[in-house]
């Protein structure tokens, strides 16, 4: 009985550490969100809120490793409960880091509507690039709560896309910056934040391998996408 007790607790401690990272994606996703709409509408009030929230992912983060650490040294977890606690450290990481990327865009977009130096043309791919990579981030948040490689899988594609339409903004604002000087200043901004979105899509598919690593076992990073597929394609 006092095994069963313990195990039960044990159990309660990992779903209440799972619960709390999902909660910290949630605010990292809205935290994204948030930030794109201040780029789109020039509302520094929203920008503001951003840059200030970001204590909490910070605190999240903080809170979480405190967590896993206390968990280790109580239960000594192995096998599949220790891998979930390492890939709970690694996740919450990943997280930050977007946090802080979140952070970026609206710090930047406050410069850009302040000093109106807006290249709306390119704002459009932009949005795009942040719409996949944010569904990239809300199906590794997915894959992460139901342990589903097949969509961990669906992520690594999904950066490739990102990758792809950051390169092609990247050769636009070059060809915009030759063609007419004046528009450097407005082009570094946006390639600022495009680099902001495809590190945010970098972040997302790091989580999904962490997926695959509690699930099977194996170390999936810096591999291609193909041998990543292959690896996900059963539970062998």
């Amino acid at each position: 009985m006092a095994n069963e007790h313990i195990s039960k607790k044990f159990d309660a401690e990992l779903e209440g550490v799972r619960s709390r990272v999902l909660q910290m994606g949630g605010l990292v996703e809205q935290q994204i969100s948030r930030a794109m709409e201040c780029l789109a509408l020039g509302d520094m009030a929203m920008a503001d809120q951003v840059i200030a929230d970001d204590h909490r992912v910070n605190a999240l983060e903080v809170g979480i490793d405190d967590d896993c650490v206390h968990i280790i040294a109580k239960r000594q977890p192995a096998a599949g409960d220790l891998r979930m606690i390492m890939a709970v450290v690694k996740t919450i990481t990943d997280l930050e880091r977007i946090g802080d990327e979140a952070q970026k865009i609206a710090r930047m977009a406050k410069l850009i509507h302040a000093q109106d130096r807006r290249l709306s043309t390119r704002f459009v791919e932009v949005r795009y690039a942040s719409e996949v990579a944010l569904e990239m981030l809300n199906t590794a948040l997915d894959a992460f709560a139901r342990l589903d490689i097949s969509a961990a899988a669906k992520v690594v594609k999904q950066d490739q896309i990102v990758d792809e339409q950051f390169r092609a903004i990247l050769r636009q604002l070059v060809t915009f910056m030759m063609e007419d000087p004046r528009t450097i200043s407005a082009a570094i901004d946006v390639l600022f934040i495009a680099k902001a979105i495809e590190r945010i899509g970098d972040h997302a598919k790091n989580m999904s391998e962490y997926v695959v690593y509690l699930v099977k076992g194996k170390d999936v990073r810096h591999i291609t996408a193909e041998e990543f597929e292959r690896e996900t394609s059963s539970l062998d």
